[in-house]
C-alpha cells in the first residue's frame, strides 16, 4: 500500500511540473493549458481523440514519429475530446480524429480523419 501511495504522489508532482508526455514526443492538451501550448511562433498540431476511437489510435504511432522527427519545428499536443470538452466544443470538433494546426494561437489548417504517415507529412510540409 505505501508503494501505491508514493507512486501515487509522484505522478501528482510529475503532472504539477507542467504538461505531461502522451509518448515520447507528444504532450497532453487540456482545457486548462490548451491556451498556452498553441500561442508560440512555434507551429503546434493538436490531435483531439478519445480513447475509444480506432481510427484516433491508428494515428499514434504516425504522430509520435512526426512529432519526433520535427521537434523544435513543429510541437504535436494530443486532447482527449470525453475529458476536455469546453476546448473541442469552442474549436467546433464534430469528429475525431480532428488535427488542428495552430501558430501564433491561431488555427491555421484542420485535418479530419486518419491518415497515413506520409499523407499527414504531405499535408504539414508548410510548416517543419
Amino acid at each position: 500500500m505505501a508503494h501505491e501511495s508514493t507512486t501515487k504522489e509522484h505522478h501528482e508532482e510529475v503532472e504539477a511540473c507542467g504538461p505531461k508526455l502522451m509518448g515520447h514526443n507528444t504532450v497532453t492538451a487540456t482545457d486548462t493549458n490548451f491556451d498556452e501550448l498553441i500561442t508560440g511562433e512555434t507551429p503546434v498540431l493538436v490531435d483531439f481523440w478519445a480513447e475509444w476511437c480506432g481510427p484516433c489510435k491508428m494515428m499514434e504511432g504516425p504522430l509520435e514519429e512526426i512529432a519526433g522527427a520535427n521537434a523544435g519545428k513543429l510541437a504535436v499536443a494530443k486532447l482527449n475530446v470525453d475529458e476536455n470538452q469546453t476546448t473541442a466544443m469552442n474549436f467546433e470538433v464534430m469528429s475525431i480524429p480532428t488535427m488542428i494546426v495552430f501558430k501564433d494561437g491561431v488555427e491555421k489548417k484542420r485535418l479530419v480523419g486518419a491518415r497515413s504517415k506520409a499523407q499527414l507529412e504531405a499535408e504539414l510540409a508548410e510548416y517543419v
